[in-house]
């Protein structure tokens, strides 16, 4: 493993945003090791030969469009003789123009679906190494529990508490899906309500957004590329996605726009999530980690290069702040180059430790996506009379799914009960969860 330096990234308005163009004429070397460095391809030489055809397209067709405007000009002055013969001309001025037009349509469409499959390069201090067995432990937080009776895992202890029904489920939606009954149902609203509180109070604006997105939305926040289509459902009668996170339509409430950023603009999404596990067949099949469907409360922040990685860090105090309230033990990971996906420069996760695996599970991750994102939405800010790039960044507040299994237990009693962290008894009105209740 070692140290990504990440090249001076301008912020420059061009036609084609999904990168600096102009950057890449200039250092196309930089962009296939940041590429490489998260195990993608990037095809310098193929990109450089079709924006230099694109370029000398334009020029063409800007050549042939000048000689028509010139022409157009004399035709009021001329003899009709001359305005026959100038008529004539634009004619086959018009004809002339339309293979190059054809071919810059194409070569365009060819030149984007390139540069759009560039990842956004790591920052500086990411480590890069290929996997994710090479994610850095920072910090672990909280103190593990010792049982003196044998534990069960959350699926025994929810079923024995009658709060969550997975067979029933299975035959309505198939595997993957799940029933919360009773105060199952009301943790979850517990949770979200709480987390929503939480983010609330640091300026946070709550947001109930649309669960389906455009396929230009989802392609531009940077889910469709190297793979990512086959985590998401696909709607194609209607050529729609279902959102895998709040994130993929927050993204999208500024496209196009031009934000005053004299502090952040931040969000904080509630939905349920979609997603179709394409990759997980066989692992984490029992109980309601890996699930089709679940809750996630998500933070989202649009802001300026200068104030993304404070909200980097907020981001992360936050879930912080949420799991010291729920009491839940957690480990802190800094996430290498290969594992952090097309958007994010920089990432955190959060893991929780569950007793039944005796290992520590991903509950919240925390992504700085630069102007990655805002380029592809062309949403812009302004600053000392230019215009830049937006960031974003986002983070997880609560996935509600994974935080009830490290409450079931963590918190565990040997006669099947569950205590209920001091946050969520005052929200429920009791103290614990108990089997027949």
């Amino acid at each position: 493993a070692h140290r990504f330096v990440r090249g001076s990234i301008s912020l420059h308005f061009y036609a084609i945003n999904m990168i600096d163009l102009k950057k890449f004429r200039e250092n196309p070397e930089f962009f296939v090791t940041a590429a490489a460095s998260k195990g993608a391809v990037v095809e310098a030489e193929l990109i450089l030969s079709l924006d230099a055809k694109v370029r000398a397209l334009k020029q063409l067709i800007q050549r042939i469009k000048a000689k028509k405007n010139d022409a157009s000009a004399i035709i009021p002055k001329s003899s009709p003789e001359e305005k026959t013969r100038l008529i004539e001309a634009m004619r086959a001025l018009d004809k002339e123009v339309i293979e190059p037009e054809q071919s810059l349509k194409e070569l365009e469409g060819e030149l984007d679906e390139k540069l759009y499959r560039i990842p956004n390069p790591p920052l500086p201090e990411v480590i890069v190494a290929a996997s994710e067995d090479s994610n850095e432990v920072l910090r672990e937080v909280g103190v593990r529990p010792n049982f003196d009776f044998p534990i069960k895992d959350h699926v025994d202890i929810a079923k024995g508490l009658g709060i969550l029904d997975l067979d029933q489920a299975a035959k309505a939606s198939g595997s993957r899906f799940a029933y919360l009954l009773g105060l199952g149902a009301k943790l979850e609203l517990a949770l979200v309500s709480l987390a929503i509180e939480v983010a609330e109070s640091q300026g946070f604006i709550p947001v109930s957004v649309p669960h389906l997105v455009t396929a230009q939305t989802m392609k531009a926040m940077g889910f469709l590329e190297h793979g990512g289509q086959d985590e998401i459902y696909y709607l194609p009668k209607d050529n729609l996605y279902l959102i895998g996170t709040s994130e993929q339509a927050l993204g999208a409430l500024h496209e196009g726009e031009i934000l005053d950023l004299a502090s952040p603009k931040r969000y904080v999404g509630f939905s349920p999530c979609y997603r179709r596990e394409a990759g997980s067949h066989g692992k984490d099949t029992k109980g309601i980690l890996r699930m089709h469907q679940f809750t996630k409360v998500e933070m989202f922040s649009f802001c300026t290069a200068e104030q993304s990685g404070g909200e980097h860090d907020l981001m992360l105090a936050i879930e912080e702040e949420l799991l010291g309230m729920l009491g839940l033990p957690y480990h802190l990971l800094s996430i290498v180059s290969g594992d952090l996906g097309l958007p994010a420069a920089k990432k955190w996760d959060l893991e929780c430790w569950i007793p039944s695996q005796e290992r520590f599970r991903e509950t919240h991750s925390t992504s700085n996506c630069t102007d990655f994102q805002a380029r592809r939405l062309n949403i812009r800010y302004s600053q000392d009379k230019e215009l830049h790039f937006a960031h974003t960044v986002n983070g997880t507040a609560l996935a509600i799914g994974r935080i009830l299994i490290a409450i079931l237990e963590n918190f565990q009693q040997a006669d099947g009960s569950v205590v209920l962290p001091r946050v969520l008894a005052e929200r429920l009105g009791q103290e614990r969860l108990v089997p027949g209740n």
